[in-house]
């Protein structure tokens, strides 16, 4: 850590290993067969951890994750195509958004702020629409937290005959996935969430066959993720000017992730980060949205108190002084905030969050253990 840095509770960005940063501190240049080899090990790496070193491709592409999403998604669906999205919470309902801007059919099966899709609904919904081509679903939603059952809904689209694409930014590197296994079509993540890299680039892991058969399919220039594939087989570049410092810190963040276990070790710990999170927080009388099978070791949405002396902007500024930044709430059923599990946190850190909520509470005139929601919703025990 820099001295004086907040630690970052948060889906990313996150929190960074000093070394990580440090590995930005060298110019690069971006046509330079150097710089064209840190990008092919970022990309012989990441298909490794996806298992798709024989089925599938990687394409990284410049900008935040969401660039990656429309990238994927303009680029592998047909223009003529029926796509099936299954929602559960905002990011769900931006990949419906792009569709719509896109001008791509979409159908979707929405269960609000945070029930999971069930491979049952998926079935049902395929059958009464057999011109759906694709699903499209989101790994971990982190408006509320829950991680969506992918095996289950993978299984239903294999029998189905139909293309998966998973929107894994917030999961890829810490929950496993065997993109050939499942199978899936394509799977999206991004730099800064759980390789702890930092922001500056996303990526997509592609079944080789359908992305060399997309060609002239995708509706923008600059997110043709067919063309910067072919682009970066010819050539090994970037079409357009690439990251090179993020991607430099990137390819460290993927030296350190494996030193630590690869996704095992990385999900050991962040289960370790979300139970003890939890556990202080229920013990400072604070609930979590969902029941504990659906926690995911990503990101915790907490129900804010009923408290006439709990104001979440106060909140968030009581915290910040003590040396933590958190995220607020994204539902629309209750007021909540977010805590994330990812990033450079260890249990020295957990335990000192914990004791700056408290603290924070109780200077905002707050009794520990503090009241209890006055709604909460149903959580998720009988779904």
């Amino acid at each position: 850590m820099i001295p004086n840095d907040p630690y970052l509770l948060t889906p990313g960005p996150l929190t960074t290993s000093l070394s990580v940063k440090q590995a930005m501190l060298h110019d690069w240049g971006s046509w330079d067969n150097d710089f064209n080899q840190l990008t092919a090990e970022v990309c012989t790496r990441l298909l490794r951890v996806a298992g798709g070193e024989n089925s599938h491709v990687c394409v990284p592409m410049q900008g935040s994750g969401t660039f990656a999403v429309e990238a994927t998604l303009g680029t592998l669906i047909p223009r003529n195509s029926t796509t099936l999205v299954l929602m559960n919470g905002a990011y769900g309902q931006r990949i419906s958004k792009i569709l719509d801007r896109l001008g791509r059919r979409c159908l979707a099966i929405d269960k609000g702020d945070y029930h999971p899709p069930r491979g049952d609904e998926v079935e049902r919904t395929l059958r009464q629409h057999p011109e759906i081509d694709q699903v499209v679903v989101v790994h971990c939603e982190t408006s509320s937290g829950i991680l969506n059952p992918i095996p289950e809904i993978a299984g239903v689209c294999q029998k189905a005959g139909k293309h998966l694409i998973i929107d894994s930014m917030s999961a890829f590197g810490a929950l496993p996935v065997n993109v050939a296994e499942l199978p899936c079509a394509a799977l999206i993540s991004s730099a800064n969430k759980c390789f702890e890299g930092v922001p500056g680039f996303g990526f997509a892991i592609v079944d080789k066959t359908l992305l060399s058969e997309s060609e002239g399919q995708c509706h923008s220039l600059s997110l043709d993720l067919h063309d910067q594939w072919r682009y970066m087989e010819k050539s090994g570049q970037w079409r357009y000017t690439p990251p090179t410092h993020v991607v430099a810190a990137f390819l460290q963040a993927l030296r350190e992730h494996e030193a630590e276990g690869g996704v095992a070790g990385r999900l050991a710990r962040y289960s370790r980060n979300r139970d003890r999170l939890v556990a202080g927080l229920r013990e400072l009388g604070f609930q979590t949205l969902l029941a504990d099978e659906w926690l995911s070791p990503i990101i915790t949405t907490f129900l804010s108190p009923d408290s006439p002396d709990f104001d979440f902007p106060r909140f968030y500024e009581a915290i910040k002084a003590r040396g933590f930044l958190i995220y607020p709430g994204k539902l629309t059923v209750a007021e909540s905030f977010r805590l994330g599990c990812i990033g450079q946190l260890h249990d020295e850190q957990i335990d000192a969050v914990v004791a700056a909520i408290a603290d924070a509470c109780q200077s905002l005139g707050m009794p520990v253990p503090v009241p209890p929601p006055a709604a909460a919703p149903d959580n998720l025990e009988n779904h």
